[in-house]
């Protein structure tokens, strides 16, 4: 059915966006977080010597 098709392409492309975001947030507070990680034993590293 031709009528359906643009509403069909439509949520398809928003499913590509949603999850391109969803992963791009996801990767940007994973990288957040061993950040912190990384400087929290750098810190404890300090603290022992």
């Amino acid at each position: 059915m031709p009528q359906m098709a643009p509403l069909w392409w439509t949520s398809l492309f928003m499913m590509f966006i949603l999850s391109y975001m969803m992963i791009n947030m996801m990767m940007y507070f994973n990288m957040k977080h061993v950040t912190k990680k990384i400087k929290m034993k750098f810190i404890n590293m300090n603290w022992k010597w």
